[in-house]
């Protein structure tokens, strides 16, 4: 059994095999893919699976906090495995490559900024966007965890705005 159908069977959702399919599809991403690619990949192992049901699926995922929903600016949204593991994203909008990284000085930051504005911080979502810097190396910037993911978001539908 995998991460989100295990989550599901946690949460007492009926999982059919349909369902199955795309929950291990969603556990086996290491990007942040969109409805119509996860229908892609889930289709390719269960021909019967319609984009219908997969919508269906990840929205019922996503309403029992299994996966999350992200908007990287395509207009696309883009799902990614809930977990305890917070992170943020860094989109690179020539290249599409999305980068998780998690630094510990943003994390203090916010919630001092919530804290001085009279709020206690019950959660928090940062998406970056940017154009790597020629020649710059990211693994030697000091104090942040990072990981890289395949290009999934087309830069030519990001709104830097």
């Amino acid at each position: 059994m995998d991460r989100i159908e295990k989550l599901c069977a946690d949460r007492g959702m009926r999982m059919t095999e349909q369902r199955r399919v795309i929950a291990r599809v969603l556990s086996n991403a290491e990007d942040h893919p969109d409805v119509e690619e996860l229908y892609r990949r889930a289709s390719a192992i269960d021909p019967h699976i319609s984009i219908a049901t997969v919508y269906r699926t990840v929205r019922l995922f996503e309403e029992a906090g299994v996966v999350e929903k992200h908007d990287f600016g395509d207009g696309r949204s883009r799902y990614e495995e809930a977990g305890d593991d917070h992170h943020d994203h860094l989109i690179d909008t020539k290249s599409g490559e999305v980068i998780e990284f998690f630094d510990a000085e943003i994390e203090r930051l916010k919630s001092e900024i919530a804290e001085r504005l009279g709020f206690q911080l019950i959660g928090h979502k940062l998406e970056l966007y940017g154009v790597a810097i020629e020649g710059a190396e990211p693994s030697k910037r000091e104090g942040l965890i990072f990981t890289r993911h395949a290009a999934r978001v087309d830069p030519a539908d990001v709104d830097a705005g």
